[in-house]
């Protein structure tokens, strides 16, 4: 009995010290690995930074000798922010020799292809991006220190819009004229409408296109209207939800050309088509802004329906040149991107305009329908998720869309009348329908944008054209 209890001390005694290494083991595995992953971004930052051949020549040699596949976009991003352009060439060719890729210094093709593969970049990606980055501006580091846990969207498609934070300034309660003293506009000159509670105003492009955002109180609504001009949308949301106002801005980054939003609390990274945070501490926590509609029509149109609007001042507090297409008239002017996408949908050129119109809390459907297609369709009806519609288009070009139930219309004069199947007469108002007998239809929220990235955001949408 004697042998077998000290047997089975022993065996016990064994157990503890194996646990005791398996757990030591284990311990030091991730601090092993930190400690690794740490010295992989020193490499790539050494690239960047330095200018001595013989520092250039080592790391080029440690992170060959070291490889993994999640290094690509690394080094992709090494050459691109590269400050020293004489040993770029190495870089280049240990990159090509690595992927078997040979695209030379098109940046365009070597992110193309690199999204268009499975995300293979490591946890410590994270880190590397911000190191690079608060190097052009300290608060970027923020956006990506220590987030790998906290990010929707893949981060190697998330670029640098060549900006600082808020370098385009946003318009925080910019002042506001009338009509009447708007003497810059002409008539035909393209304005963002909206109306809110009976606050009419008026966002000219020719203004906008310096600010890309506006944040501001509207019908006592606390609101931000975020223009993305490489993607063609202006989006109205409701900046408080649950009694907190997210302050908004614009944080110089793009994901798949379409512009990311941060917020001044948490500088947290927000998605501008969907309203919710996609990388940082609010991603999980529910919050999705509500968004209201936004017309693109025309001056002229806008004070005819809208008399008593408001419309930006010239007075914004910045020295720009507010003329007509005069912002960003060279990428207006052709089907080029600024910024690539993973893939190029060719059923409509990039810059087509298209109406977006999506209902994500109550069905999976999306529907980009063409604006040249509702120009020959003043009126046109359909159905999403349980809600039907109808898009009117008046004679400016611009779109309304209302949940028309089962109302169906049959004449439209592209301007204040539509007339139903049953001869129902109904006034066109900003925000709902009305009829002769009172009935009201409410407005269904869209808002216009560019072919290229809102396939690129929502690649399962349906184009109706």
């Amino acid at each position: 009995m004697l042998k077998k209890i000290k047997l089975a001390s022993f065996v016990c005694f064994g157990l503890a010290i194996a646990l005791l290494l398996y757990y030591f083991l284990l311990a030091a595995t991730p601090i092993e690995r930190d400690t690794s992953e740490k010295e992989s971004i020193e490499y790539f930052l050494n690239l960047i930074n330095s200018n001595s051949t013989e520092t250039i020549n080592k790391n080029i040699a440690l992170i060959d000798e070291n490889w993994e596949e999640g290094y690509q976009i690394m080094l992709i991003e090494t050459i691109y922010f590269s400050q020293n352009n004489r040993h770029s060439g190495k870089l280049l060719k240990l990159l090509e020799k690595k992927t078997g890729k040979n695209f030379g210094y098109d940046f365009d093709k070597w992110f193309e292809w690199i999204w268009n593969k499975e995300e293979t970049y490591p946890p410590s990606y994270f880190n590397f991006k911000a190191e690079i980055h608060k190097q052009i501006d300290p608060k970027f580091e923020k956006y990506f220190l220590n987030r790998s846990n906290t990010a929707t969207i893949r981060l190697d498609e998330v670029r640098w819009g060549g900006v600082l934070q808020d370098g385009i300034p946003p318009l925080r309660n910019p002042k506001m004229t009338n009509a009447l003293n708007a003497t810059y506009l002409k008539d035909n000159a393209t304005v963002f409408g909206i109306a809110i509670n009976g606050d009419a105003r008026a966002y000219p492009k020719q203004i906008l296109a310096w600010h890309e955002m506006f944040v501001d109180t509207v019908g006592n609504e606390k609101v931000a209207g975020v223009y993305c001009t490489l993607c063609g949308t202006v989006i109205l949301y409701k900046t408080e939800q649950n009694g907190i106002n997210y302050e908004m801005g614009t944080s110089g980054f793009l994901y798949r050309s379409n512009k990311l939003m941060y917020d001044k609390a948490t500088q947290s990274l927000w998605s501008t088509l969907e309203g919710e945070p996609v990388i940082g501490p609010l991603v999980g926590k529910g919050v999705q802004l509500d968004y209201l509609s936004v017309v693109t029509t025309t001056w002229g149109e806008w004070k005819k329906r809208h008399p008593d609007t408001k419309v930006l001042s010239l007075n914004t507090g910045h020295r720009r040149d507010y003329r007509d297409g005069v912002a960003y008239k060279d990428y207006f002017s052709t089907d080029e991107l600024m910024f690539t996408v993973p893939k190029i949908d060719k059923s409509l050129k990039n810059k087509d305009e298209i109406l977006a119109i999506r209902l994500p809390e109550e069905s999976n459907e999306n529907f980009a329908i063409s604006s040249k297609f509702l120009k020959r369709n003043p009126i046109y009806s359909n159905t999403l998720g349980k809600t039907n519609f109808t898009v009117f288009t008046d004679k400016s070009g611009a779109h309304r869309v209302f949940k028309t139930k089962k109302v169906r219309f049959k004449d439209y004069n592209q301007e204040y009348k539509a007339v139903a199947e049953n001869n129902t007469v109904w006034q066109v108002k900003e925000n709902y329908l009305i009829s002769t007998t009172g009935e009201k239809l409410e407005r269904l929220q869209s808002y216009n944008a560019f072919w290229f990235g809102y396939k690129a955001a929502f690649p399962d949408v349906t184009l109706i054209k």
